[in-house]
């Protein structure tokens, strides 16, 4: 396929008086140009700091009632393909970059990016300075904004963006997850794992796969019998957007599934998981969006590069959470991080379900990543061990859950 040098000389000329703009919910107003559909579209905005995988980001359902600010500079440059989509729409409700690109230069190329965004009813808006946007995401938090291509009043998009719910107590998970129970065979699968739909990323099935699991995905809702009438080896907790806190039937599922069938869980999963634990989530200020954040691995010793996309995490103990306060300067400082480990006692965790323990911390903030069960077969990480995009640093994780299913039923109540 030749490179479409034409095509986005085009668009830059017919789309640079197109007037575009995005709107905080405090008032702040970023102008620039308008690229993908016309429109105004309205969400949580929030910012993603990898440098690749722009495809897999907007298809990723964790995105879904949110739109997504590209911290690197040009966006669009090897163009979209569809074995690089997450789910089978784009997600996040519009975009926002520096500087957009339509090529399909790239030999697995099937479309450039604008294009794509077009016909999928995305509105973007480039040629702002996605720095200062960023900036005051961090300094005032992840907030409520209205992004527009064409012509709009400023103060009827204002109240708009005033009456746009927030994300907190939004349960999107039944926005996202599939309509009925669908089943996948891999030519390594050997152990079945029934793995809950909450906005799973195709990546994530690639790697039960790959790991040797033939999977059967079903709808956020299912009950815990009829999960445990398909006689799994385990259950997978996916991903998904929102908030964790109103997915109460989520939680009494699977209180009922732990002990009775290994259970591995992340992102959303990993709150669930925490919350059925008997643990507390809360919302992150601006939350963790990116391919490059550092994990210590507290079983190994080691850092892992993980690939993030929440707005919330679990809460920290009291002790971890004085002495990263103490770290910071006070409750009021800024940063503050776990630069070593902290005791193995203020690790652990009391719970409705015996013992577990927090195998990472996030070395960013300090922030709980990964929980282990010691008294039935059960974990979870906060990151995304598949990762598209982002490094593999943590695809053992996958493997450890097909260690945890062979293990048996020791340990497993009667069903």
């Amino acid at each position: 396929m030749s490179p479409n040098f034409a095509g986005f000389s085009n668009f830059m000329s017919a789309e640079k008086h197109n007037n575009a703009a995005v709107i905080l919910e405090d008032g702040t107003i970023y102008r620039g140009r308008g690229f993908g559909a016309e429109g105004a579209v309205f969400g949580e905005i929030v910012f993603n700091t990898a440098m690749t995988g722009y495809q897999e980001v907007v298809t990723d359902p964790s995105y879904h009632g949110q739109m997504v600010t590209f911290t690197y500079p040009l966006i669009g440059n090897y163009g979209v393909n569809v074995t690089a989509s997450e789910s089978e729409m784009v997600h996040s409700r519009g975009v926002v970059v520096r500087e957009v690109h339509n090529l399909d230069r790239n030999a697995t190329a099937e479309q450039g990016w604008v294009d794509w965004l077009a016909e999928c009813g995305v509105v973007g808006v480039e040629g702002i300075d996605t720095r200062a946007l960023t900036r005051r995401i961090r300094s005032v938090g992840a907030m409520r904004a209205g992004i527009f291509r064409g012509d709009f009043d400023d103060k009827d998009i204002i109240a708009q963006v005033a009456r746009t719910p927030s994300m907190a107590g939004l349960d999107l998970a039944t926005r996202v997850t599939c309509p009925e129970k669908y089943e996948l065979q891999f030519i390594k699968g050997k152990h079945l794992v029934v793995a809950i739909d909450y906005g799973i990323k195709r990546s994530i099935l690639k790697r039960l796969g790959a790991a040797g699991c033939n999977v059967t995905v079903v709808p956020a809702q299912t009950s815990p019998r009829d999960i445990l009438a398909l006689r799994p080896k385990g259950v997978f907790l996916s991903n998904g957007p929102g908030d964790p806190a109103p997915l109460g039937y989520a939680v009494e599922t699977l209180r009922e599934l732990l002990g009775k069938v290994p259970v591995f869980g992340i992102c959303l999963g990993h709150q669930l998981l925490s919350m059925g634990l008997g643990l507390k989530t809360y919302k992150l200020k601006f939350g963790h969006r990116g391919a490059n954040h550092p994990v210590k691995n507290l079983d190994t010793g080691r850092v892992e590069i993980t690939s993030q996309n929440h707005g919330f995490a679990v809460e920290l103990p009291k002790a971890l959470e004085a002495r990263l306060a103490a770290s910071r300067g006070g409750a009021g400082g800024a940063g503050g991080t776990f630069f070593e480990a902290p005791p193995a006692a203020e690790l652990m965790l009391d719970t409705d379900f015996g013992k577990a323990r927090i195998s990472h911390l996030n070395l960013y903030d300090g922030t709980v990543e990964g929980i282990r069960c010691l008294e039935v077969p059960a974990f979870s990480v906060q990151y995304h061990p598949e990762a598209g995009p982002g490094p593999h640093d943590s695809r053992y994780l996958f493997d450890e859950f097909v260690e945890l299913m062979l293990r048996g039923p020791r340990h497993l109540r009667s069903v």
